[in-house]
C-alpha cells in the first residue's frame, strides 16, 4: 500500500507542481523556508533538538495557526520541559505563528507528503509526540510516526461531509492509519461519531468542544486604525457599514449589485470587501469598475488623503491579516464562500465581536457552528442573493433586531468557550507518556 501511494503521490505532485509553485509565487514571500517543504533543514536545528523531548504541532493555514497558538499556550505548563515545534503550509500561517508564538517556539514549513521528505523532517525533529490541528491527515506522516512509535493526536477534529466521504472512499488506506491515532478531540458529538465510523478507536475520541470559540478572543495586533482610515476617506461617522468578509469569486460582484440597490434607501452605506485571498484584489477591482462603483484600495491609502469631493462607496481591502479590524466597525457582516462557493468561512469571529452575521446556504465546513448560532438566534442564513438583499434591507432598517442578534451572538460564543483547556487536558493524558 505504501509503495502504491508513494508512486501515485509522486506522479500527482510532479504534474501539479507548476500550479502549486505559481500559487506560492502569487501569494509572495515564498522563498523563505522553501527548502523546508522538501525536508531540508539547517544542520544546527537537529543539533539543538538532539537529546530534547519534542512536541510537534501542525496547523495548515491562518485559521488553524490561531488555534495552534492558543493550544500551545494551554499546553506549556504541562510540556514545560519539551521543545515545541510548529509547522504550517502557507506563508500567512507562518506569519501568524511567528506573531503569536515567539521564541523559544520554533516555526517551520510542513513537508510535502513524499516519503523521503517526511522521513528527513522526522530525522531532524525527532518528535516525541505530534498534534495535528483539524483534519491534516497525511499517510506518510502517520506511517513514519507508527514506525517510530510516536503518538499522534488530532485537535479540533472537524470533519465536513465531503471530507468524511473522501476518507470512507479510501477506507482501505485510511482506516488502519486512523485506528492508530492516540487521541482525537472533536468539536461536537456528530464529528466524534464520524471519526469512529472511519475507524478510530472509540475510547480515543472525545468531544471537547470547538477551539474556534476560544480563538475568537485572541488578541490582535493593531496595525491599523480603521475609524481613522474611514474618516480619511470622508465617510461620515454614523454611516452604516456592510462588510463582506473572506469573500470568494463572484461574491464581490454580487455584493456590489446589492449595495447599489440598498443605496437608494441608505445613501451613506459603505461596502467594505475583504477577499479571502488578497492576490485576487486586481480582479475584484476590475469587477467593481465594471459595476460602476467608486472605490478605494486599502493598500493605496496609507498616509495620504483620498481624492475626490465625496467618499467612495466601497473600500477594497487588498491586505492580509486585517479582517478582524474591519469587522469591528461593521453594522452587518456577510461571511463569504457561502453563496457562490461551498464550504463557508468562520462566522465565530464576527459573532464574538457582537456583529449581526449573515451567510449563505453553503456553510458545510462549519455545519456545527452554524447550527449552534442559528439555534441561539445569533445569525441569519439565506438561500440566495435575492434573500440576502431582502434580509440586509430588513436589518439596516431594524436597529432593535440588530441589537438582539448582537447580544445573542456574544452569549452563544461565551457559552461555548473552554474547549482549548479541555483539549489540552486530553492531550496531556494521551501524549505525555513517561
Amino acid at each position: 500500500m505504501r509503495l502504491l501511494y508513494n508512486i501515485l503521490f509522486t506522479a500527482f505532485f510532479l504534474l501539479s507542481a507548476p500550479w502549486y509553485l505559481w500559487k506560492l509565487i502569487r501569494r509572495g514571500n515564498w522563498r523563505g523556508g522553501f527548502a523546508q517543504r522538501f525536508g531540508r533543514h539547517e544542520k544546527r536545528l537537529k543539533e539543538e533538538l538532539a537529546g530534547r523531548r519534542v512536541l510537534w504541532l501542525h496547523a495548515v493555514s491562518v485559521g488553524e495557526a490561531n488555534l495552534c497558538a492558543a493550544l500551545v499556550r494551554a499546553l506549556r505548563s504541562e510540556f514545560v520541559d519539551w521543545e515545541i515545534v510548529t509547522t504550517t503550509t502557507t506563508t500567512t500561517g507562518m506569519a501568524e505563528l511567528r506573531r503569536q508564538l515567539p521564541a523559544p517556539v520554533r516555526h517551520l514549513y510542513y513537508p510535502v507528503d513524499f516519503a523521503p521528505c517526511v522521513r528527513a523532517t522526522f530525522n531532524t525533529l525527532q518528535p516525541d509526540a505530534i498534534v495535528l490541528i483539524e483534519t491534516e491527515v497525511w499517510p506518510n506522516l502517520l506511517w513514519q510516526a507508527a514506525d517510530r512509535g510516536i503518538p499522534v493526536a488530532i485537535a479540533n477534529g472537524r470533519l465536513s461531509d465531503s471530507s468524511a466521504t473522501g476518507y470512507r472512499r479510501f477506507g482501505f488506506l485510511f482506516r488502519p492509519l486512523l485506528a492508530g491515532l492516540r487521541a482525537v478531540a472533536t468539536p461536537n458529538e456528530d464529528d466524534r461519531e464520524k471519526w469512529i465510523a472511519l475507524g478510530c478507536n472509540p475510547t480515543t475520541v472525545q468531544a471537547t468542544g470547538n477551539l474556534k470559540f476560544d480563538g475568537a478572543d485572541a488578541t490582535h495586533e493593531r496595525t491599523l486604525d480603521v475609524p481613522r482610515l474611514l474618516c480619511q476617506l470622508g465617510v461620515p461617522p454614523q454611516s452604516p457599514v456592510l462588510v463582506g468578509g473572506s469573500t470568494h469569486e463572484g461574491e464581490e460582484a454580487l455584493l456590489a449589485r446589492i449595495w447599489k440597490n440598498l443605496r437608494a434607501d441608505y445613501p451613506d452605506l459603505l461596502l467594505i470587501l475583504v477577499p479571502r485571498h488578497h492576490e485576487r484584489a486586481d480582479a475584484v477591482a476590475a469587477q467593481l469598475r465594471t459595476a460602476g462603483l467608486a472605490f478605494a484600495r486599502r493598500s493605496q491609502l496609507e498616509g495620504q488623503q483620498a481624492k475626490g469631493d465625496s467618499p467612495p462607496g466601497c473600500l477594497l481591502v487588498d491586505s492580509t491579516g486585517e479582517l478582524k479590524l474591519f469587522l469591528e466597525v461593521a453594522t452587518i457582516v456577510f461571511m463569504g464562500k457561502s453563496l457562490t462557493a461551498h464550504g463557508g468561512q468562520n462566522p465565530i469571529e464576527p459573532a464574538a465581536l457582537g456583529r449581526p452575521v449573515i451567510f449563505g446556504p453553503h456553510m458545510e465546513n462549519f455545519r456545527g457552528v452554524v447550527k449552534t448560532l442559528l439555534a441561539g438566534g445569533a445569525a441569519v442564513q439565506v438561500n440566495d442573493a435575492s434573500e440576502l438583499e431582502s434580509k440586509l434591507k430588513e436589518l439596516l432598517a431594524d436597529e432593535k433586531r440588530r441589537d438582539l442578534l448582537s447580544r445573542n451572538a456574544r452569549e452563544v460564543v461565551r457559552k461555548n468557550q473552554g474547549a482549548t483547556q479541555r483539549t489540552a487536558d486530553m492531550l496531556r493524558l494521551a501524549l505525555r507518556a513517561p
